[in-house]
């Protein structure tokens, strides 16, 4: 009777916070395409990073208002759309580039074609492209090799000294520069025809419009507000918990957010090496990159509803929109931006760390006490 007396008890603690845990892993499934994919045989992200590592090889890669980096191999092809795309000197694509909004810059190799309707497009001195580049942009910027013709149409369009463009280079910009040591073999031709007449500034012979860089940016503050909505409203008390501990205690939090930051990758890799825990380590991965966004959004939330509440206004929702726009500008300021949407991330990362530690051990059972 003891015994049975238990299970009842079991089975009905289970019913009755059977359905927050469930309502918890969907948002967790809804979440996880949208995180950072590192090393997947097709990587996927928005609002998120991929990272092809040197030396680390991948089938094919698509990202959705993310950041792409290949330092390592892209077997096949890396398509964007409103993110940025960055080929370092020793990455290698061999497939096409296509990417639309947002920035690209090639650095290191693509033995196909690359076609780019965006805010700005650089191919480096290191860079080279087996085929052809049908780029229109606000800036273009051409110093490394192509294999074949170029259209490149923009507000400015460069051709620098070390440019080495095997075929026939034609051009439409507002401003255009030539260094003297650039090598076309086919000649350059200016063609006006290249910017079309559909009101976009690049017309119909590039296949792409052209889309500001803002528009990944936009993207991206975005997606992470919805987050934001999502979490204040299922999870109102943990969430400002966490945002709490994050403006309370920064020198804590940012140490903790650092120790996870650098710690769980590590500790997926020792799971990883084992057969059996490779599924686990991929789990681990995915919700490790979950952890990173919603972390980075209440980073930025709490960043929020300090300034605030020094301001005399506690609304979370304002504080959410303050938080998440606010860094959004900081982040076109170069060096000073990355580095406080770094800091957020750390302090969000601490704090989350702290409040799930908290919540699990006030009763074992973590889903249920975040939603309270």
């Amino acid at each position: 009777m003891k015994e049975r007396s238990q299970f009842e008890r079991v089975r009905s603690s289970l019913y009755a916070h059977g359905r927050r845990t469930v309502a918890l892993l969907l948002v967790v499934a809804l979440l996880l395409p949208a995180a950072t994919g590192v090393g997947a045989a097709q990587s996927q992200g928005a609002s998120g990073t991929i990272v092809v590592e040197e030396g680390e090889t991948v089938e094919s890669v698509d990202a959705f208002a993310g950041t792409v980096v290949i330092r390592g191999t892209v077997a096949g092809d890396v398509s964007g759309a409103a993110g940025t795309i960055r080929i370092a000197e020793t990455g290698r694509v061999g497939g096409n580039v296509e990417a639309a909004g947002g920035s690209v810059v090639v650095a290191g190799t693509v033995d196909g074609d690359v076609q780019v309707g965006g805010g700005s497009f650089e191919l480096t001195r290191t860079g080279r492209i087996g085929g052809t580049l049908d780029v229109g942009a606000g800036s273009v910027a051409i110093d490394g090799t192509v294999g074949g013709d170029v259209r490149a149409a923009g507000d400015s369009v460069t051709l620098g000294p070390n440019a080495d463009v095997g075929g026939e280079f034609r051009y439409d910009a507002e401003e255009f520069t030539r260094s003297p040591d650039a090598t076309v073999a086919g000649g350059v031709v200016e063609d006006p025809s290249l910017r079309g007449d559909t009101g976009t500034g690049f017309g119909p012979s590039l296949g792409l419009g052209a889309i500001p860089s803002w528009v990944g940016s936009v993207y991206a503050v975005a997606t992470s507000l919805l987050l934001g909505v999502v979490l204040l409203l299922a999870f109102p008390r943990f969430s400002e918990t966490v945002a709490g501990r994050a403006r309370e205690r920064p020198l804590i939090s940012g140490g903790v957010g650092l120790l996870l930051l650098l710690g769980v990758p590590v500790a997926l890799v020792v799971v990883a090496i084992t057969v059996v825990g490779i599924p686990l380590a991929l789990v681990g991965l995915g919700a490790y990159a979950v952890g990173l966004w919603v972390a980075s959004v209440y980073g930025q939330y709490a960043a929020g509803a300090w300034l605030l509440d020094a301001a005399g206004t506690g609304n979370r929702w304002l504080a959410l929109v303050a938080g998440l726009v606010g860094f959004a500008l900081l982040g076109a300021v170069p060096l000073v931006g990355p580095l406080f949407e770094a800091l957020a991330l750390l302090l969000g990362l601490g704090a989350l760390g702290h409040g799930l530690r908290v919540r699990y051990r006030g009763d074992g059972s973590t889903a249920t006490q975040i939603a309270e």
